[in-house]
């Protein structure tokens, strides 16, 4: 068998016929042998256009077809001229003038959509006044939910977006943001075509944009199969750097939820990567001489989030009962297999300015239970404990970790209900604060401590937020805002440990961990580099 033609099992979830149908297109290969990388991924998107979505899985679907003004170098934290060629910001850092780069082609023949005009300022106002301005035509496709955009208070603080001229746009905040640059690499700054916008306007098919993308980035969106497959094609006139372009012909995201699924794929040549194996399946990858294995700690934390609009849990003595009700450590041990260490501050220690002063709460139920005695509240009490539906590098069980904190629970007069709903349900039901407890997690997306402060932020406790607490504390969010305005690392980092000094008295969750990111392909893909915010990326990577 050719390494780069892999038929699908006719066992796998993607049914019968859906098999077949990808084994016909990953092997139907012309006379050269065009050449497939096929992932295996956990999920379904919800969409194709980041701004409206928060998770990896949808963000992972939406990136082989989109750029941003700025980028990520591709593995690290650095910030790199994307589809803007240069910049420039202001000495009081609230204006920053964006120089676009000429040349770049969108894709085209998606939906039927021929390009007449390469990428140019109208591009950047469309994508980016469509999550600022209620009024503006596409702002309420596909729900018009604009989560990373309300919850960085990018709502409040844009003054003003312009067009200079076709090919520079100038972005005015009404105070400094010293993570702006980085923020616009982000997912959600994603730029989409206008001209496709227009055409899909006239079609009377606005819906169609968030579902059949268009962008300029490495490949191009050919179908999607709802929880089945997605194919991309490579985009021939991409713009980026010769290491930066598609290596491939054809990409293939085989949804597979599935780990020991996913695993066994792998295995078999049925698909070259796979996000998220089991810890207990990693030794076993380790010594198969036909794959690879790579890892590198983990910028992100798991937790199990206290709604604390929801009595007993807006007293902070309960919280704080609760965080020494679990066995942290035995998580660690049974779930983790050792691939993550207990998590005591919001970010992880591998990322400036962690408070290591911070003391962990010990495990102590006697305590615990004490204390919910002192707070008044009479056992058996009775509480939900929402656990994901899916697995994520975060947290590699998210039932068996919620089985566990409720074997706990009971032992101090808590009796937990466990629920879970499909992940998008799971996710938009908890943004609504809907839960009483719930678990879920966050991988950074910049490389700032901000990037996951914000998760405590005020502005992100609104309903459909991402701070799942709903926790609101004035010193908190008076210090996260001031950190946003200044330069000096040392003045930051003061800022943030004394938050976490904060958070850690008021409790608004108990963290569980942080994990080390383990990712396997087979030995014939070269090229890929793992990135630190738990992103995939395949242009740049091969198959040899």
């Amino acid at each position: 068998m050719s390494p780069h033609t892999f038929p699908l099992n006719r066992t796998h979830p993607l049914g019968a016929l859906a098999a077949l149908a990808l084994t016909a297109t990953l092997c139907a290969a012309p006379a050269l042998q065009a050449k497939t990388l096929v992932y295996c991924s956990e999920g379904s998107p919800e969409n194709f256009t980041p701004a409206l979505n928060t998770t990896g899985t949808s963000f992972d679907a939406a990136r082989p077809v989109y750029d941003k003004l700025t980028q990520f170098s591709r593995g690290s934290t650095q910030v790199e001229p994307g589809l803007a060629e240069s910049w420039t910001v202001s000495p009081d850092g609230k204006v920053f003038t964006f120089k676009l780069r000429k040349g770049v082609k969108f894709h085209s023949g998606v939906n039927g959509f021929k390009p007449s005009r390469e990428f140019n300022a109208d591009d950047v106002l469309f994508s980016l006044e469509r999550q600022w301005k209620p009024d503006h035509p596409y702002a309420k496709v596909s729900g018009g939910k604009y989560d990373y955009f309300a919850d960085m208070g990018l709502n409040d603080d844009v003054a003003a977006i312009d067009k200079l001229d076709a090919m520079t746009v100038r972005i005015t905040l009404k105070k400094p943001n010293v993570t702006m640059l980085a923020n616009l690499a982000m997912d959600f700054a994603s730029i989409h075509s206008a001209e496709y916008a227009d055409m899909l306007t006239k079609a009377n098919k606005k819906e169609q944009f968030d579902q059949q993308p268009v962008g300029t980035g490495p490949f191009s969106f050919v179908t999607y199969q709802k929880d089945a497959v997605i194919r991309y094609k490579a985009n021939k006139d991409f713009w980026g750097a010769a290491a930066d372009k598609p290596m491939v012909d054809d990409l293939v995201y085989a949804i597979t939820p599935d780990p020991t699924a996913r695993y066994s794929k792998l295995k078999a040549g049925e698909c070259h990567f796979v996000i998220a194996p089991r810890p207990a399946d990693l030794p076993e990858m380790q010594k198969d001489p036909a794959l690879k294995v790579i890892n590198a700690p983990g910028l992100n934390i798991a937790y199990w989030a206290f709604n604390t609009q929801k009595p007993p849990f807006d007293k902070k003595e309960v919280r704080q009962a609760l965080s020494m009700a679990i066995d942290k450590g035995a998580i660690i041990k049974d779930v983790y297999l050792g691939a993550g260490q207990t998590a005591k501050n919001l970010i992880p220690p591998t990322l400036w300015s962690y408070n290591d002063a911070v003391k962990d709460y010990p495990f102590d139920a006697a305590k615990a239970r004490a204390m919910l005695a002192a707070a008044g509240v009479k056992a058996p009490l009775e509480i939900d404990l929402w656990y994901m539906p899916v697995q994520r590098p975060y947290n590699p069980n998210a039932k068996r970790i919620a089985e566990m904190m409720q074997a706990d629970l009971a032992k101090v007069g808590v009796t937990a209900k466990l629920v879970t709903f499909e992940w998008g349900e799971y996710r938009k039901r908890m943004q609504q604060g809907e839960h009483m407890t719930g678990m879920l997690g966050w991988t950074g997306d910049n490389g700032d401590p901000d990037n996951f402060f914000f998760l405590h932020g005020c502005d992100a406790a609104r309903p459909g937020g991402q701070n799942l607490s709903k926790w609101c504390n004035k010193a908190f969010d008076e210090r996260l805002v001031k950190a946003r305005s200044i330069a000096d690392i040392k003045e930051r980092s003061k800022l943030y440990q004394e938050m976490q000094v904060i958070e850690h008295e008021d409790a608004p969750d108990f963290k569980i961990a942080h994990s080390v990111v383990y990712e396997a392909m087979r030995k014939e893909v070269t090229g890929y580099k793992q990135s630190p915010f738990g992103s995939h990326q395949f242009n740049g990577v091969e198959l040899k």
